[in-house]
């Protein structure tokens, strides 16, 4: 009998996904997504004041060009499945630290950063992936975890450009206290189009225990 290949885990097909061309042409919709988001990213640095910070799934660097902007590039890890992305990321943000990972794989050790964050990535984790994503994350974190989501009381499955299994909106803050009771929520707010973002929830959780 021939051998059977085994069929890929859906984290698997996903990550197929975004690391092709459906993610290709993410990143050519979005390289100006991140223009109006300064004034966030300045608040958070100035209240919290990491000095290491991580984003899963950075794309292009929305996010890390204005946290770069704050602390040294050396300082700011960003990782992501998308080939271009990372290297349209080094190029928009000289020094950073672009990594090709699986969000469920991380490549760091523990606690090596002051912050770890994702915004709008953990939306896109199927539901059997989601608690090694939010597991990783938190083992990465030293002190400080930021999740930016699509938020829903329950957990709602939502076609993403003819894609079924490819966005689940949630309550990603109550998740994460409900999986590491040693976090606790510090600030919370919604992140609307008119100041740069895509209308997301968003929990800064401090790690207190464990």
């Amino acid at each position: 009998m021939a051998d059977r290949k085994e069929k890929p885990s859906e984290a698997e097909r996903l990550e197929g996904l975004w690391g092709g061309g459906f993610g290709d042409d993410y990143v050519e919709r979005n390289r100006a997504a991140g223009d109006g988001r300064a004034p966030f990213w300045q608040g958070m640095m100035e209240r919290y004041a990491p000095e290491s910070v991580l984003e899963v799934g950075c794309n292009v660097g929305t996010n890390l060009r204005w946290i770069a902007s704050k602390i040294p590039a050396r300082n700011v890890y960003g990782v992501d499945i998308n080939l271009k992305a990372l290297d349209e990321l080094r190029r928009a943000v000289p020094g950073v630290n672009a990594v090709w990972s699986p969000a469920r794989e991380l490549p760091f050790r523990d606690r090596w950063f002051d912050m770890v964050f994702t915004m709008g990535v953990l939306i896109h984790q199927p539901p059997e992936a989601l608690p090694v994503v939010m597991a990783e994350i938190v083992r990465c974190s030293r002190r400080y975890v930021l999740c930016g989501e699509y938020f829903a009381s329950d957990p709602t499955e939502v076609e993403y450009r003819g894609q079924a299994g490819a966005l689940f909106k949630r309550d990603f803050g109550g998740l994460y206290q409900r999986m590491f009771p040693g976090l606790i929520v510090r600030q919370q707010g919604f992140l609307s189009r008119a100041e740069g973002w895509d209308d997301v929830t968003y929990w800064v959780l401090e790690r207190t225990t464990g």
